[in-house]
């Protein structure tokens, strides 16, 4: 089994707004696998919904986004780049997801050139999807 670096110390993004725990497969600039454990402490969810806490579908497609990015910044020759969301297609809302669920997160990218690609992901809870999306980026200086 390979171990790979950490998240937070590939990714910009930093907490309440880190949405991937573990790193579990890598492809370097094409591929990852890994996952979220949802605490159920998560700054959302007492007002999303109360009495009901779900996690809201955008932040299943940010957590593929994020997964997404840690792919492409494992390549040198995008590290010095910090990858912005330019848009979201194709977004399907499978699965409700709750506090103590685990979503198995899955990045896939595309085509990419120094302005910017395209990537497509899936959030699975307990093997069945939660969520699915086409993701496009820009890439701007950090």
């Amino acid at each position: 089994m390979t171990l790979h670096p950490a998240p937070e110390l590939v990714l910009p993004h930093r907490a309440p707004f880190l949405f991937v725990d573990v790193i579990d497969e890598l492809v370097i600039g094409s591929s990852a696998t890994g996952r979220w454990k949802l605490r159920g402490d998560e700054w959302f969810f007492p007002g999303h919904f109360p009495g009901r806490p779900t996690l809201p579908g955008v932040l299943m497609c940010e957590a593929i986004a994020q997964l997404g990015a840690y792919a492409l910044l494992t390549d040198p020759l995008h590290q010095s780049k910090l990858p912005l969301f330019g848009g979201l297609d194709a977004a399907r809302f499978r699965r409700q997801v709750g506090p103590g669920d685990e979503l198995e997160l899955q990045a896939t990218l595309g085509h990419i050139s120094a302005r910017g690609g395209k990537g497509s992901g899936r959030a699975l809870l307990n093997g069945k999807v939660a969520c699915e999306c086409d993701l496009m980026f820009v890439l701007v200086d950090r």
